[in-house]
């Protein structure tokens, strides 16, 4: 499979399969996408932090204010329904602290947050300190699909992004992208998932 191809099939970002649109930098869609990467942050089957995403949009609860409303036993529940249950008060607990946070010190808004920050690592430090959560697995999740929403949003390649670039022997990966012409937050997210479901499954896909 030649490279164009690959990211083609498998670089559909997170979000959009989630039907979140970041393009507009809307807050209400980067709350979303915040809580999403929370959920798929968690060494957890990829399908039961998509279903349980979509069970927090079904109850409507998907900003700072809901998710304080609904409080820890509401949270649960929801996160049980989506089969989530590993996690569940955990979840719950890092939710409430963060969420309540970013209420507190950002009015819910995480273009606040954006503004407010220096540049990429004060994003990142800013992120981080939302609660005790929020470490870097989860950052480079949320932050790899703002790239094209966030000025400053670079996040570092994540442990699974650099299992796939040694693989295919690519040393920057913004250059690469750059010479070959290829949105960097689908290269990215294809790569992921080439770590995750093939390179440590031991499955064989060949990408030239």
């Amino acid at each position: 499979m030649n490279l164009e191809e690959f990211v083609r099939i498998f670089g559909k970002p997170y979000s959009e399969i989630l039907g979140i649109n970041l393009k507009f930098g809307k807050d209400e869609e980067i709350v979303k996408w915040f809580l999403a990467s929370i959920l798929y942050s968690k060494p957890i089957r990829e399908s039961s932090a998509t279903k349980t995403y979509f069970c927090f949009l079904k109850h409507g609860v998907t900003n700072a204010k809901k998710i304080l409303q609904t409080g820890w036993q509401g949270l649960v529940d929801i996160l049980d329904e989506g089969g989530y249950t590993r996690y569940d008060f955990s979840t719950a607990d890092k939710l409430l602290e963060v969420f309540g946070n970013l209420e507190k010190v950002y009015g819910g808004s995480l273009n606040r947050l954006h503004e407010l920050a220096k540049d990429s690592k004060d994003l990142e430090k800013k992120l981080k300190l939302l609660g005790k959560g929020i470490g870097d697995v989860t950052v480079s999740v949320f932050l790899r699909e703002m790239r094209d929403v966030w000025r400053k949003a670079d996040p570092e390649p994540s442990p699974l992004v650099k299992l796939a670039m040694k693989k295919l022997k690519i040393k920057d990966l913004k250059e690469f992208a750059k010479r070959k012409k290829l949105n960097l937050v689908w290269l990215e997210t294809a790569l992921v998932r080439y770590a995750k479901e093939f390179l440590r499954k031991g499955k064989k896909l060949e990408i030239v």
